[in-house]
């Protein structure tokens, strides 16, 4: 990792740049099939799994059958595992659920606010190098609980045209209603326009490449509404030498394993301590089966020298990472004042993969810098608020007058009669 000394601010901007393409690069890439897929379906949709995947497909909905011999071949220890992450993921969500708000405003006038879930939802499950079933969990559970009629599950298939096991176990678990065999781009113009074998849906969640960040935010311009713009893997870690070098090593190491464009960041008040993480990091690569991606992540990656503790928490609030670590000797002070993360893991025990798995907080999170106006998926991420409110003749009498002056003051005739004229009979 490339060491930065008490960087000056105004160089943070560039010393924090993501490694990402060049948007407008892809942008192109994603209106070209956004527009064949519009105009051919599935023939599209084959064409670009054939090119992309290296694989033709004769049916691509997974079957009943698939799912029963891909939740056969799955270790008991692992299905057990994947149910106690369940567990622990419905009891997170479920204590989201908030109560009907109601109130009355005025002797009369009764306000009130309810959630309905959103019906038809897409759900993007990354492939790639490391299939990330624990997605589905993070993403189908507060769906089901929300109440989501259709939840469309779209992951791409391996060379022999199969979804991973795992992915298919945990879907019908959590029960996914369609399972398709695609990915990337084409199946985020699929869940946008539908196919003869993709539903339309009304929202699609789910983290991808850079490809599948901007083809979410394309399909926004088609009426279709997103969790977040959820791209490449990233973490920072605050740490100074109270902090164990070996575990936060491994925490860096546990990101920069997802991807050649991941990104991990350390900050900390110790040289001492950069250095002795910077050691532990090599240590522990040479035993990492995906040491190659690590390595690659870590040439986008910094340690930085920041020896102020107020200027740290600004630099991190600045960077709004994905994952944040807190790991010092007043990890209150950082809890207290941070503004942009994601996600927050506090303490030596508290590694960044138990919220990636089965701690029960949601892994889906905003990247990127997105944490800055972004949440990360919750129950509300599946559900609308809807607002009603029911005037007795008595409530009428009380804000009628109201509404007629603000009305007539906008020049809205109309509006003001659709009161005027009850109020006459309430008047008689």
């Amino acid at each position: 990792m490339k060491i930065i000394e008490n960087p000056k601010k105004e160089d943070w901007s560039a010393l924090l740049q993501r490694p990402t393409q060049s948007i407008e690069d892809i942008e192109n890439t994603v209106n070209q099939i956004f527009q064949d897929v519009r105009q051919n379906g599935d023939f599209a949709v084959s064409k670009y799994t054939s090119m992309f995947d290296g694989v033709e497909l004769e049916d691509s909905v997974v079957s009943n059958e698939e799912i029963e011999k891909a939740t056969n071949a799955i270790p008991k220890e692992l299905k057990t595992a994947i149910n106690q992450a369940k567990h622990n993921i419905e009891s997170f969500h479920k204590a989201q659920k908030t109560p009907k708000v109601g109130v009355e405003t005025t002797k009369g006038v009764l306000c009130w606010q309810e959630k309905r879930p959103i019906e038809k939802i897409g759900l993007y499950i990354p492939g790639g190098t490391a299939p990330l079933f624990s997605t589905v969990l993070m993403l189908a559970v507060p769906a089901q609980i929300a109440g989501c009629k259709d939840i469309v599950l779209c992951s791409p298939p391996n060379k022999e045209g199969n979804i991973a096991n795992e992915i298919l176990y945990a879907a019908q678990l959590c029960g996914v209603t369609k399972i398709i065999k695609v990915g990337g781009i084409q199946a985020i113009a699929g869940l946008t326009f539908g196919t003869e074998s993709i539903p339309k849906v009304y929202k699609i969640f789910g983290p991808g490449n850079q490809f599948v960040t901007v083809a979410k935010q394309i399909s926004t311009k088609f009426g279709i509404a997103i969790d977040m713009p959820a791209g490449p893997s990233e973490l920072l870690v605050v740490a100074d030498d109270s902090a164990n070098a070996s575990y936060m090593a491994s925490d860096l190491l546990s990101q920069a394993e997802h991807g050649a464009d991941s990104q991990v960041i350390l900050v900390s008040d110790s040289q001492k301590f950069i250095d002795n993480v910077s050691s532990e990091i090599e240590n522990q690569l040479l035993g990492l089966p995906r040491k190659k991606i690590a390595q690659k992540a870590l040439q986008n990656s910094k340690a930085f020298l920041i020896e102020n503790v107020n200027e740290a928490l600004e630099f991190i609030n600045e960077y709004a990472p994905e994952h944040l670590i807190i790991s010092t000797s007043n990890n209150a002070f950082f809890v207290d004042n941070i503004i942009n993360a994601g996600s927050v893991f506090i303490g030596n025990y508290t590694p960044e993969s138990a919220g990636d798995y089965a701690s029960g907080t949601n892994h889906t999170l905003p990247t990127n810098g997105f944490s800055k106006v972004y949440s990360g998926v919750n129950l509300d991420s599946f559900t609308k608020n809807m607002t009603f409110q029911k005037i007795t003749k008595k409530g009428l009498l009380n804000i009628g007058k109201t509404i007629e002056l603000m009305a007539e003051a906008e020049g809205l005739q109309a509006h003001k009669n659709a009161v005027s004229i009850r109020l006459k009979d309430l008047e008689k």
